[in-house]
């Protein structure tokens, strides 16, 4: 400290020798110029501060005049130039500090949503914060030091220690991918867990547990598959229909036919006389057997027939779309997307949604069945509006397609292009399409496969079917 109070000294004293150092009042313009602009604006400020110093100051001589102004040229850049550098420092801190914020908020933020656990070596909680406490329905001061298996008794540290950079899934069910957690009332539910390491505050790693509660995903897979039962079960309903209507066509003839030569056999018995009496009884009883064979299969069409339910109004957009995990079942078994193209405003429609359900579930497994082992397969669901009483709903693939002999026995019932099929899916889907007042119709898809298209009757939003 003293030699630099000495030099300070000496340069004092040098400054001074040549006559006063009139600039210092000076230094005061260019620091703040130096703050604010540039140093284009810098330099001139200091040419000005010189240029007025020299004009309205009387120096002894002109030795003296230009030392002076080069003295505090040279100082005023360099201070100039400090100040530019505090500049830079402090928007460089800005910066910084502004991102460090930002990343504080979204961490803050993502804490606040997503059930996060700290655990100790041991297993005991060292923090939870009150995402993961609600989800325990734990206060957070009362998980503090509990062991975590308390909250999910089959949860295995060990595992997790030894690949805690990976995400983790419950072993303890080898068919289900999840860990069942215990709330503080005992009821359990399942969730899926994500692990890491961290440094803790003592020195001794953390590690750290971010939780996700899959009850929603559960509750939407297991409506799916409701859904999916339900299909299936009104479609054999259906197929059982056709079935009985099919059989009832085919079995008139040769029901009536027997009992036309039955009759016939009454009238030659009526010539025996007393002799055929009692073959005339058992002709006629074997006549009201046919007779009620016929009622019987009549009766189980009508009981079996779907002209019975009632529609009501629907979306034709949400009963597709409530097919989708359906449809991706059906796809995913054939590795085919389904992809869908719906018109979801004003789109109103009058519809069974379970029988319309199941038709379009029908057509599309039709349709994934057609492009299964071709190269980009792909089955395409299409939902327009096409004039204001109408919406189209239409099928398309990109498989082979259909020849015209297929197309125009596509529909007859017990006729079917797959080896073991039944032939009765497309005719239920064409009976319940007609039952909606549409005609299923077959055309060439603009991808070169099949397209099978109807309409649905269109009605205003609110009204009352």
């Amino acid at each position: 400290m003293s030699v630099l109070a000495v030099l300070v000294a000496a340069v004092a004293s040098s400054l001074v020798a040549p006559g006063p150092f009139r600039y210092l009042p000076m230094l005061p313009a260019v620091i703040l110029t130096a703050l604010l602009t540039r140093r284009f604006v810098i330099g001139l400020t200091i040419g000005l501060c010189v240029v007025f110093t020299l004009l309205t100051t009387a120096y002894a001589s002109s030795a003296e005049a230009v030392l002076n102004a080069v003295l505090f040229t040279v100082g005023a850049w360099i201070l100039a130039e400090f100040c530019l550098t505090l500049r830079r420092q402090k928007k460089r801190a800005d910066r910084m500090t502004r991102r460090i914020a930002a990343q504080d908020a979204l961490l803050k933020t993502v804490l606040a949503t997503v059930p996060v656990v700290t655990l100790e070596i041991d297993g005991t909680v060292h923090r939870m914060n009150s995402t993961a406490a609600a989800l325990f329905a734990l206060e957070e001061k009362a998980a503090t030091g509990r062991p975590f298996n308390e909250m999910s008794p089959a949860f295995d540290l060990t595992a997790l220690i030894s690949g805690a950079d990976e995400a983790v899934y419950g072993p303890q069910a080898p068919t289900d991918d999840y860990w069942s957690g215990v709330r503080a009332d005992g009821s359990t539910f399942p969730m899926s867990v994500q692990c890491g390491r961290a440094p803790g505050p003592e020195g001794s790693d953390l590690i750290v547990l971010c939780l996700t509660d899959l009850t929603r995903w559960h509750k939407a897979d297991e409506q799916a598959r409701e859904l999916h039962a339900q299909l299936n079960k009104v479609w054999r309903l259906n197929s059982l229909g056709e079935m009985a209507a099919t059989l009832a066509h085919e079995l008139n003839q040769p029901l009536s036919a027997a009992a036309t030569y039955l009759h016939a056999g009454q009238v030659d018995l009526e010539k025996a006389g007393a002799l055929g009496d009692n073959a005339r009884t058992l002709i006629e009883q074997s006549k009201a057997q046919l007779l009620r064979a016929g009622k019987i299969i009549r009766r189980m069409r009508e009981l079996l027939s779907m002209e019975s339910r009632s529609m009501g109004q629907e979306r034709a957009s949400r009963m597709i779309e409530d097919l989708a995990p359906i449809f991706t079942m059906i796809g995913s078994s054939q590795d085919v997307p389904v992809l869908l193209d719906l018109e979801t405003v004003d789109d109103a429609v009058r519809a069974e949604r379970i029988q319309f359900q199941q038709a379009m579930v029908n057509l599309v497994r039709n349709a994934v069945e057609a492009v299964s082992g071709r190269p980009d397969p792909e089955v395409m669901v299409v939902g327009r509006i096409v004039s204001p009483t109408h919406y189209v709903v239409s099928v398309e693939d990109n498989g082979p397609g259909l020849t015209p002999e297929q197309a125009e026995r596509m529909f007859q019932p017990m006729t079917s292009t797959k080896s073991g099929g039944m032939g009765l899916g497309l005719s239920v889907t064409r009976t319940i399409v007609e039952s909606h007042g549409g005609r299923l119709l077959v055309a060439k898809s603009a991808s070169g496969g099949a397209a099978f298209s109807f309409h649905l009757i269109r009605e205003a939003v609110g009204e009352n079917p």
